[in-house]
């Protein structure tokens, strides 16, 4: 079944094309026969009550340096797609959020996103994950200087970070006695206007901040543990980190299993938890990434996993 395939993206001219899962995923959605199209949040539009967008047919080459090719754009209703890969990376700022609604038409009149654009919105990827707290460490989300220092006080070395952030920004590990502590809140608070959170240190993190990709609930066998680099507190790739693939542990697998049925119910088909040791500190759902780092090591064919499971979900849709 040969499935009209958007995909929803930065511009790809711009891509890191060694370690981009949305190519990887565009590449095995090629090579399943699928017909793909591009698009950027700009050219989404509504009118008479119905979200269109400007087109163009998209083709992918297994090649680094010369990786796509384009048509001529033409307008048609978002619906007219089988499948909307939405694959906008963060921030998740208004705009993103308007796309969201947009794309949400389409979705009424049976495209299939993916992510679903209710559980993008509504699942706030550092919040989400306090909803197993069984998986977290001790942490606390609040916007009051005071009980942000009576946290701190009670474990002594902390991670304070915002809600919004991504690729590691504005996370700050404060020590016990550290002076900067009250400048530090004041900052990412913006003296208690907004709401952060925060979250014991967690030592493993020596040992790498691990990725573990979950498809459709179902949790990948290995995954991308990032590791800082030396002087630094974050694993982020985006803030200098490596990685290094490894199985998964029993704790991961626990994890997973503890979030998966929740991931399905809320149509979120492809997910990314970040686990520090044995604990969950974030559900990714807004463009995870690590797929191509993971495949490369594995073979684990996680791109075709994904695209067999869309397809698996538009012919399901198709039956209902």
């Amino acid at each position: 079944m040969a499935l009209r395939i958007g995909v929803l993206m930065d511009p790809i001219a711009t891509i890191n094309t060694k370690k981009d899962t949305t190519l990887g995923l565009l590449r095995a959605a090629s090579a399943a026969g699928h017909q793909l199209t591009y698009l950027e949040q700009a050219d989404l539009t509504v009118r008479n009550g119905e979200t269109m967008a400007s087109l163009r047919p998209l083709v992918v080459y297994d090649d680094d340096t010369a990786w796509y090719a384009m048509g001529e754009r033409y307008d048609a209703s978002l619906s007219a797609l089988d499948v909307v890969l939405m694959r906008k990376d963060p921030p998740f700022d208004m705009e993103f959020f308007y796309t969201t609604q947009l794309l949400e038409d389409a979705e009424r009149r049976g495209t299939l996103i993916v992510n679903r654009c209710a559980s993008l919105r509504d699942c706030n990827e550092k919040l989400f994950a306090t909803q197993f707290p069984e998986c977290c460490p001790p942490l606390l989300v609040s916007r009051d200087p005071t009980a942000l220092k009576a946290f701190y006080a009670e474990h002594g070395d902390v991670i304070f970070k915002p809600l919004d952030g991504m690729g590691g920004q504005s996370i700050f590990r404060v020590k016990e006695n550290d002076p900067n502590l009250n400048v530090i809140l004041e900052t990412l608070t913006d003296d208690g206007g907004v709401t952060i959170m925060a979250q014991q240190y967690l030592p493993a993190i020596k040992d790498g901040d691990k990725r573990v990709l979950i498809i459709n609930g179902e949790a990948v066998p290995f995954c991308l543990a990032r590791l800082p680099m030396a002087g630094e507190n974050r694993g982020n790739l985006a803030a200098g980190g490596s990685g290094i693939v490894q199985p998964l542990t029993d704790r991961d697998r626990w994890i997973a299993e503890q979030v998966g049925p929740t991931l399905r119910e809320k149509g979120l088909l492809f997910v990314g938890l970040d686990i520090i040791g044995d604990y969950l500190t974030e559900i990714n759902v807004t463009s995870p990434t690590c797929m191509r780092e993971i495949d490369r090591a594995k073979n684990t064919q996680i791109a075709e996993q994904l695209i067999a499971c869309i397809e698996r979900e538009v012919s399901e849709s198709r039956g209902r």
